[in-house]
């Protein structure tokens, strides 16, 4: 029986990094998944999938509407499918290569299989073939990741009815989809097929899209998506979904109380996801799970069962790629007995619509439920001449500040390369800078990091300078 000094079981981003530091830190490491290729949900039918897929499209959609403006006539331009699926493909297989040569420089062993507890040292492993090994290790990290979730009335067919898996490898550019949910995955892969020509309508139970973010952020991505031919239906509730073989229907009930009924070639079911613990046989382990099927764990990212721990989506918090590679590093350096730390408040959530949305620290909603005085500054992306160089004109960034230390809270915003941008936020929080302190610092002109500048001089002391 081989032995091992920690097995990871799950190759996501969060299993994977915690193999890898593992290794770095000098454990003999073990890697289990039960999949042929390695990468989990992220790089096979998630983060990197679709985000090959959102590039194409909106290359697509900048040659039909804004080629023209930039002096670039182009004729008879089509959406090859097939093409898109076959380059996103390609994507997913380039990226999956990369893990595994990872995980062989690093001298992981790599076992495909599904792994289950034997008891809290010992994981049986069993391959598609249905022959079965035994393991033991010291520590095991559990990482089994998350699947797309679902509530009565909208199961899934993936066929008419589709989860993010099914979107991802669509023959046929669809004349309608309906995407119930408002929040990353279906405003994502909504765009995805809203920039090909398909009408988009989101059936969400909030009052909003991107209920979770600051309200600001919502409403800005509200109209811009409205101009790019997207439908709402807010604070309606999905009863059904009914697959009638070539077409959908769904059947909701809006916030009158009154009945609505819509159709379209497929329907997106996008109500986040939920923690995957299925074969893991827990109970060998004596391994304690919440009454929301995630994994109990302490501070340390520990189980009640000392030896074992758990990372990423299967515990509280976020589902987040990079929160999971973090919990994966944590994880390992607690285990050879370094004092790693995480702050969660400081976390940047993405949405990789265009503009793109980012966020860290505090919304101003939470911030009034905690009774803090803060302080807000906003600059819109349009006052900016890279913007309007680009035609990248929608979007704002907006600054919290307390209003007694000028310590920077929050900072959310909608603008072309959010995602890339909000990394000066999270680099300032980590140190506790004031607005001041970004607003003093020298950026580069002409860049869209100009309106986080100038955001942080609207906090203080309302001195934006360009608007």
């Amino acid at each position: 029986m081989n032995a091992y000094d920690i097995t990871i079981i799950g190759s996501g981003p969060g299993g994977y990094v915690a193999a890898l530091r593992c290794a770095q830190l000098g454990m003999k490491t073990a890697l289990i998944e039960k999949y042929d290729t390695l990468g989990g949900t992220c790089l096979n039918v998630g983060c990197i999938p679709s985000k090959a897929l959102l590039d194409s499209s909106e290359h697509y959609h900048n040659a039909i509407h804004n080629f023209k403006e930039h002096g670039i006539d182009v004729k008879d331009v089509q959406a090859n499918i097939t093409q898109m699926i076959q380059r996103k493909s390609d994507v997913v297989s380039q990226t999956c290569a990369g893990v595994k040569f990872l995980m062989d420089k690093n001298k992981i062993e790599v076992i495909h299989g599904l792994g289950s507890f034997v008891d809290k040292n010992t994981i049986k492993i069993t391959a598609n073939d249905g022959s079965e090994t035994n393991i033991t290790s010291k520590n095991i990290i559990i990482a089994t990741g998350s699947k797309p979730n679902f509530f009565p009335g909208m199961e899934p067919d993936k066929k008419r009815i589709i989860t993010s898996t099914e979107a991802l490898v669509m023959k046929e550019i669809p004349k309608r989809m309906l995407v119930i949910g408002g929040g990353v995955i279906g405003l994502e892969l909504g765009s995805v097929y809203g920039r090909l020509g398909t009408e988009i309508e989101v059936i969400e139970f909030n009052s909003s899209i991107l209920p979770t973010m600051d309200a600001a952020l919502g409403k800005e991505l509200t109209k811009v998506l409205k101009k790019e031919g997207f439908k709402f239906h807010f604070e309606s509730k999905v009863q059904k979904v009914e697959n009638k073989g070539n077409h959908v229907v769904l059947t909701a009930l809006n916030k009158k109380g009154e009945t609505v009924t819509l159709e379209a070639d497929y329907c997106l079911v996008a109500v986040g996801r939920k923690p995957f613990t299925a074969g893991l046989n827990l109970e060998a382990a004596g391994v304690k799970v919440t009454d929301r099927g995630q994994i109990d764990v302490n501070d340390h990212l520990q189980t009640n069962v000392p030896n074992i721990y758990a990372i990423g989506d299967v515990v509280r918090g976020a589902m987040l790629a990079h929160k999971a590679e973090e919990e994966g590093v944590f994880v390992a350096e607690t285990i050879a007995g370094q004092k790693p730390h995480i702050n969660y408040n400081l976390i940047p959530g993405v949405v990789y619509t265009w503009p793109e949305v980012a966020a860290v620290g505090k919304t101003e909603e939470q911030l009034k439920a905690e009774g803090v005085e803060y302080k807000v500054g906003s600059f819109p992306i349009k006052a900016l001449g890279r913007a309007r160089a680009s035609m990248d004109t929608a979007g704002l960034v907006k600054v919290i500040a307390d209003s007694k230390t000028d310590e920077v809270l929050g900072v959310h915003m909608i603008a072309p390369r959010a995602a890339d941008l909000i990394m000066e936020a999270v680099v300032a929080m980590e140190y506790r800078a004031s607005a001041e302190d970004i607003a003093r610092i020298c950026h580069p002109h002409p860049t869209y990091s100009e309106a986080v500048k100038e955001a942080a001089l609207a906090a203080t002391d309302n001195r934006a300078l360009h608007v």
